[in-house]
C-alpha cells in the first residue's frame, strides 16, 4: 500500500499542532481528514474508513482513551498512534496496552520522525491484511489445472481483473465461483486490499441487510453498540456477493442505490457512509428468466453483468478432475488427521467418466466419503459411492466370471427413476446429517433454496 492509498485521520484540540502535523502528512502523499477532538473523530470514523488514527490524548468531549477503546472495539484493524506530552508518558504507554501501535511525544523533534513512524503503522497495516488474505485463500484449490474449456475462462478473468469493472460469474452450483472471484482480487491492483464475501442465500432478509450495511446502536433488539458492515470492511478492496439471485426485491433496490451512488446509510441510522469496493456477483440461477417473471429487477442485473463470465461445470473439463481430487485429497487428509490418502488405479476412469451434478463440492464430498470408508488410505472404486441412481462400476473381470457361471439369478429390480433417485438421495443426506437443511444442501452440492423446492416437490419434511 503506498502513501497514496493510505489514509490518516489526525485528532488534536490545538489547531496548530493539527494543521501542522497534516501538512506534514499530506506533503509526503498521504490523503489526510483532520478532527478538533474525540467526538468529531467518531463522527469521521462512522463516515469512512482510515488506515491510521493519530490522535492526542487531553482533549475536549471525548478524550483520546476513550477514543482508543472506542476504536479498538469497533475497527481493530485500524493502527492507533498517540500523541503524549510529558506529563502524559504513563497514559500513553497505557493506550498502547489497549492496542495503540506507538506513541510520539510532544513536541515533535522534526516531521520526518512523524513521517517514518505512520510509514510503519501502514505497513503494519498492509502486512495484517495480506496474512488476513493468505489466511482466505491457502486452502484455496487452483482455478484450473489446465483444461481447455477453462482456458478462455481464466484469459477472461485475468484481463477484467486489470479493471475495477463489476464481474457476474455464471455457473452450476459447485463450479468454482468464490475460487474465481479470489481469483481476479488476487490478480487486481487492490489485492493488498480486504476481500469480502457474503452469501445472499445464507440468511434472512434483515440479518442480511444487517450484515451488508451494518447497524446503529439500539436498530433492533440485541444491537446494543454500533457494528460495521461487510461492505465498509471491504473498503479498498473487493466484494463479493455469492448466489446474487436470492436477493428480495427489497434488497435488490438497495444494493442497486449503492452500486449506483456508492453510498448507503446503517441499518437504523440516517447517516450517509462510503465504501470504495470492487464488486464481484455470482449466481447459478438463470437471471434472465428471472427478470421475465419479475423476480429481479432489470437494471440492477445490467449493473452487475458489465463483465459475465460463464464457468462450465466440471463434466465439461474432464482433464481438471484428477488433478483437482488430489488436490482435494490432500485437504480432506488434513482435516481428517489420515496420513497421505491416494487413488487406486481404478478409481481414475470412474472420476472422469462421473457426470457431476454437484460439480466440485460433489467431487469434494465424494472423496471424503471414500476416505472415510478406506481402511488403509488408498480410495478404490468400491469406495466411490456416487449419487443413487448413477451407473455402479463393472465388477471386475474374476467376479463377472463367477457371476456367469452361477445359476441363474433372478431378474433384478427396476432401476429407479431420476425422480426416485433424487428423494432418495436427499432422505439419505437429510438422515445423514441428522434433519439439518442448510448441511444436506451443502453434502448434496445444491443451493438452499433449491433444496427447500425439490423438498416440496418430494413430499419430503
Amino acid at each position: 500500500m503506498g502513501q497514496a492509498n493510505a489514509s490518516v485521520l489526525v485528532v488534536d484540540d490545538e489547531e496548530g499542532i493539527r494543521s501542522f502535523l497534516a501538512e506534514a502528512l499530506a506533503l509526503s502523499g498521504y490523503e489526510v481528514a483532520e478532527a478538533p477532538d474525540g467526538e468529531a473523530a467518531l463522527q469521521l470514523l462512522a463516515r469512512r474508513s482510515f488506515h491510521v488514527l493519530l490522535t492526542d490524548l487531553t482533549m475536549p468531549r471525548v478524550d483520546g482513551m476513550t477514543l482508543i477503546r472506542r476504536v479498538r472495539a469497533e475497527q481493530p484493524e485500524l493502527e492507533i498512534i498517540v500523541l503524549s506530552a510529558h506529563g502524559t508518558i504513563q497514559t500513553a504507554v497505557e493506550a498502547i496496552k489497549l492496542g495503540a501501535f506507538d506513541f510520539l511525544q510532544k513536541p515533535l523533534e522534526s516531521p520526518g520522525e512523524l513521517r517514518r513512524l505512520v510509514a510503519r503503522a501502514v505497513e503494519r497495516h498492509r502486512l495484517r491484511a495480506l496474512q488476513e488474505i493468505a489466511r482466505a485463500g491457502a486452502d484455496e484449490p487452483r482455478l484450473s489445472h489446465g483444461d481447455p474449456a477453462m482456458k478462455p475462462v481464466v484469459r477472461a478473468l485475468e484481463k477484467v481483473a486489470r479493471t475495477d469493472a463489476t464481474v457476474l460469474l455464471i455457473g452450476e452450483s459447485g463450479t468454482g465461483k468464490e475460487v474465481a472471484a479470489h481469483a481476479v482480487h488476487r490478480w487486481s491492483a487492490r489485492r493488498d486490499g480486504p476481500f469480502v464475501a457474503i452469501n445472499c442465500a445464507a440468511l434472512s432478509e434483515s440479518l442480511l441487510e444487517s450484515e451488508l450495511f451494518g447497524h446503529e446502536k439500539g436498530a433492533f433488539t440485541g444491537a446494543q453498540t454500533r457494528r460495521r458492515g461487510r461492505l465498509e470492511l471491504a473498503d479498498g478492496g473487493t466484494f463479493f456477493l455469492d448466489e446474487v439471485g436470492e436477493l428480495k426485491p427489497g434488497l435488490q433496490a438497495k444494493l442497486l442505490r449503492v452500486l449506483q451512488e456508492r453510498r448507503f446509510e446503517r441499518v437504523g441510522g440516517n447517516q450517509t457512509v462510503s465504501a470504495d469496493v470492487r464488486w464481484i456477483a455470482a449466481t447459478n440461477r438463470d437471471l434472465q428468466a428471472m427478470i421475465s417473471r419479475g423476480e429481479f429487477r432489470q437494471d440492477l442485473y445490467h449493473r452487475l453483468a458489465v463483465f459475465p463470465v460463464h464457468l462450465p461445470p466440471l463434466r465439461a473439463r474432464p482433464a481438471d478432475i484428477l488433478p483437482l481430487a488430489q488436490v482435494l485429497l490432500a485437504r480432506i487428509s488434513a482435516q481428517l488427521g489420515r496420513p497421505s490418502l491416494e487413488l487406486a488405479a481404478d478409481t481414475h476412469e470412474l472420476l472422469r467418466r462421473a457426470p457431476w451434478p454437484g460439480n466440485i463440492r460433489e467431487l469434494a464430498n465424494t472423496l471424503e466419503r471414500a476416505a472415510i470408508l478406506s481402511d488403509d488410505g488408498v480410495l478404490r472404486g468400491e469406495d466411490i459411492l456416487l449419487t443413487p441412481g448413477r451407473r455402479p462400476p463393472a465388477p471386475a473381470p474374476e467376479v463377472a466370471s463367477a457371476i456367469s457361471s452361477a445359476a441363474p439369478a433372478p431378474a433384478p429390480a427396476p432401476a429407479p427413476t431420476m425422480a426416485e433417485a433424487e428423494r432418495e438421495a436427499i432422505r439419505r443426506a437429510l438422515a445423514h446429517v441428522g434433519g439439518n437443511r442448510r448441511k444436506a444442501a451443502e453434502h448434496l452440492g445444491i443451493g438452499l433454496r433449491t433444496l427447500y423446492e425439490k423438498l416440496k416437490r418430494h413430499g419430503l419434511s
